[in-house]
């Protein structure tokens, strides 16, 4: 017989961010982000993440060694999956909060990322996303985002300013010709589809993720045109 999990998850770490208040649980085998107490992901199963990264992988082109930037470290499960590909180049990484990358270079988190953390390609970028698309020079050929719930269910207000004309046309800028951007979200957006075709991105489509129960989770994908 398998052993329940314990009715009250341990905290391993809680901290006061540049955000809000950010924890790490442990819930039996699970390890557990908390942020302003709403849960946003664990360890549990990985699906979602690993398509979000082969699905951008899978809509580029076949040129050599393409350039990913993922948005949220997380659990770390889309990191450790673009860095077990040997085909992806340089994997850049924007996480924003401090205590996060902690937990994956010298916390329990490692156990998922500590090969990842150590592929020369990986690079980890402490720092807001939105500010980042917005102000940084880099291009990258796909575009990874899983920092929220989706588009209409953001972890804090700023989020949703990504997903504003403004915050997509910051997308498409650091995106070379070609390029592809990939979102995860815990449920459809025909909206946010309807966005990304107003925002001038072509071939919009969205791959569902089966759930054990409810509606799927989702990747949407859309390609800057050439």
């Amino acid at each position: 017989m398998t052993a329940a999990f314990p009715d009250t998850p341990e905290v391993l770490d809680r901290r006061e961010g540049p955000y809000g208040e950010v924890v790490l649980r442990r819930h039996g085998p699970l390890l557990q982000i908390i942020a302003n107490g709403c849960f946003l992901m664990d360890t549990s199963d990985g699906r979602s993440e690993r398509l979000l990264v082969d699905a951008a992988l899978g809509a580029l082109d076949d040129r050599p060694a393409p350039e990913v930037l993922i948005g949220g470290l997380g659990v770390g499960f889309s990191l450790a999956h673009a860095a077990a590909n040997p085909r992806w180049g340089r994997i850049t990484v924007v996480e924003r909060e401090p205590a996060v990358v902690d937990w994956h270079r010298t916390g329990p988190l490692a156990q998922v990322t500590a090969a990842a953390l150590a592929d020369p390609r990986t690079r980890i970028v402490e720092t807001d996303l939105v500010a980042y698309a917005h102000e940084t020079s880099a291009t990258f050929d796909a575009l990874c985002l899983d920092i929220d719930n989706g588009p209409g269910w953001t972890v804090t207000e700023e989020n949703g300013a990504l997903y504003a004309p403004a915050g997509l046309a910051d997308c498409a800028r650091v995106l070379r010709p070609g390029g592809v951007l990939a979102v995860w979200s815990a449920q459809p957006s025909p909206e946010f589809e309807g966005s990304l075709g107003n925002a001038g991105f072509q071939q919009v489509r969205t791959e569902e993720i089966p759930v054990a129960r409810g509606v799927p989770d989702v990747v949407h994908l859309a390609v800057r045109p050439g």
